[in-house]
């Protein structure tokens, strides 16, 4: 009897990417790889999409289209080249109107791809509906997804067999059109006797030549034992990484997937170890000189008691570390419980594990509930569709009263309709305005991407990525004099040498500015009291204010970009601003002084 042929799709240059490294590798750095790939046998690959739409314009001044093309011409007309989409969100974070999703799937079919995966973190049919007749009207596969996780223990509140079974049967009574199904899980959360279950449900109600796939990651530890539950229960697809990107916060390496598979009946992928052996060293050789964040090789025992997706976990403390406040994560994990049970349940899983990461962020930050996350308040008001349990009555009155906004049953993609900054027109405007071509896939980017999109499309994007060479050197232990802000203030401290356990104060000086340096026209009457500090490390995004303008109290007068959110910097008295000691796209530090003002 012959073997069950398992297809294997290889997520390492999309989902690997993102889980491990936040989705900042550069395209010239792992093509090699592709290429060793393709010998290796593969012909499934996730190549885009999802974090690795934006991440291009963001971090590395590269063009999606072109990355995309590129790759369909590396791999060959025949390969099946996957991308990742986020129902009416398509590769954005936030809602598009129905001109920008049908947009989004016909420029992605344009530039190489076969399938689209596509799923909505709430489970809502109604976001799943347009953006997957698009996705078909183009030519392309629909993958449509149902996304899985895990409640923390004693937590209930969907996210059960019965759940995902009702979410299938609203699918087919709404009449998706799809070419397959995927059960999706980001977090890596859902235990094995509940993928089974699952799997042995959607096999019974489907139709039995329909693929069925399952995604998972190994945070958990459970990815392996969960696809083999999933195997047993009839699945016919599963998704595989390879090392460097592979375990940890990915998927798990095929190399591990083959092995435990052995003596079985299946034939996963028709692959052979010795050519995946040596399409790793490839790969492996190719990121040999990025920075691999120790926390996206490690399995997280705590993931189940706060679900955090691998590939939102890495970006997450990627970006912690641009501002200098890695040390904050354990405490925002462990927030997320809380968030998670008191927004609706909604899967973890991009955008709203970016939602609640933003939310759990706040909460450790500025104080528990003080600072309602715009896109987490938003979605408990339903702006972005249906939660699949109501959110706490008392966190809907929050974020009503601080974003003021009501709460809305109205259709999401309805609100985006209305919004005119979400039409083709409104963004072609803005292009022309900046002198920039308004082709479609610049119409795209600028729509998708915003103001970021067009500093790329105006040469103006800036490359961040962390490799080893651009790294700080470990400190050492014989270093024993630093410069420490408090409050703004700065000290020099000198501690006792061999400090690697524990820490002796030798001395605490405080270091006394130049005032020369604020503005020609300070007196000594510029103090503490006159200076707008930075409540939290980032980067400048916007200023509104010009230097001897006058400002009312709670003005703002500039927005900090710090986890993907935008944070007012707001006056806090009645003044005139004497200088700007920041300019945009600078980097602050909490504490760091950012305008001097007078009364």
């Amino acid at each position: 009897m012959a073997k069950k042929f398992i297809d294997v799709m290889d997520t390492s240059f999309r989902d690997g990417f993102q889980s491990v490294y936040g989705a900042r590798v550069l395209m010239d750095d792992f093509f090699p790889a592709v290429e060793a790939a393709k010998e290796a046998g593969i012909t499934h690959f996730e190549f885009g999409g999802g974090a690795r739409f934006q991440s291009l314009y963001f971090y590395l001044n590269e063009d999606a289209f072109t990355m995309m093309d590129r790759f369909r011409a590396i791999v060959g007309k025949d390969a099946n080249l996957q991308t990742l989409a986020r129902g009416v969100n398509t590769v954005t974070l936030d809602t598009g109107s129905s001109e920008l999703i049908d947009l989004h799937a016909k420029l992605f079919a344009k530039h190489g791809t076969t399938t689209i995966r596509n799923f909505d973190a709430l489970n809502d049919i109604n976001n799943l509906k347009f953006s997957g007749e698009c996705i078909a009207k183009h030519g392309l596969k629909h993958e449509i997804a149902i996304t899985l996780m895990d409640l923390p223990p004693n937590c209930k509140g969907a996210h059960d067999v019965p759940f995902y079974e009702k979410i299938l049967k609203e699918i087919l009574a709404a009449e998706i059109p799809f070419h397959s199904i995927c059960f999706k899980d980001a977090s890596g959360t859902s235990n094995p006797n509940k993928i089974y279950e699952t799997i042995k449900m959607a096999r019974k109600i489907l139709p039995q030549d329909m693929h069925i796939r399952l995604h998972t990651h190994e945070t958990a530890g459970v990815s392996i034992a969960c696809y083999l539950a999933a195997l047993e229960a009839g699945v016919d697809g599963i998704d595989l990484a390879a090392a460097p990107v592979s375990g940890g916060t990915s998927q798990p390496d095929i190399l591990t997937m083959m092995h435990a598979l052995k003596g079985k009946d299946y034939d996963l992928g028709g692959l052979e170890e010795e050519k995946i052996l040596k399409y790793e060293e490839v790969l492996k050789d190719c990121l040999k000189e990025y920075f691999l964040p120790p926390e996206a090789t490690m399995v997280n025992p705590l993931i189940p008691f706060s679900p955090m997706p691998g590939g939102a976990l890495t970006a997450n403390t990627q970006m912690m570390r641009d501002n200098n406040i890695l040390d904050k994560f354990p405490q925002v994990i462990h927030a997320m419980r809380e968030v998670v049970e008191k927004g609706g349940f909604g899967t973890s899983v991009t955008p709203v594990s970016q939602f609640y990461f933003q939310q759990a962020f706040n909460n450790v930050m500025f104080g528990s509930w003080k600072k309602i996350a715009e896109g987490y308040g938003k979605m408990v008001l339903g702006y972005f569709g249906k939660t699949p349990v109501a959110p706490d009555a008392n966190i809907i009155e929050l974020a009503s009263k601080q974003l003021n906004l009501e709460p809305t049953t109205e259709l999401a993609i309805n609100i985006a309709d209305k919004d005119e900054s979400k039409s083709i027109a409104y963004t072609k405007t803005l292009l022309e305005k900046e002198g920039i071509e308004t082709s479609e896939e610049n119409i795209f980017v600028a729509a998708a991407c915003k103001e970021k999109g067009i500093a790329f499309l105006k040469g103006e994007a800036k490359v961040n990525i962390r490799k080893l060479a651009s790294m700080p050197k470990p400190m050492s232990a014989d270093e024993n004099k630093f410069t420490v802000a408090v409050n703004g203030n700065k000290y020099h401290v000198e501690v006792s040498y061999g400090f690697d356990k524990d820490v002796n104060v030798k001395s605490v000086k405080k270091v006394e500015e130049n005032k020369n340096i604020i503005s020609s026209n300070s007196t000594s009457s510029v103090d503490a009291e006159n200076e707008i500090l930075a409540g939290i490390s980032g980067n400048v995004f916007k200023i509104y204010v010009n230097e001897g303008e006058e400002v009312k109290s709670g003005q703002a007068i500039m927005v900090l970009e710090a986890m993907k959110m935008e944070i007012e910097v707001n006056a806090p008295k009645d003044g005139i601003i004497l200088e700007l000691c920041i300019k945009i796209g600078d980097t602050v530090n909490e504490g760091e002084v950012l305008a001097i003002y007078k009364n």
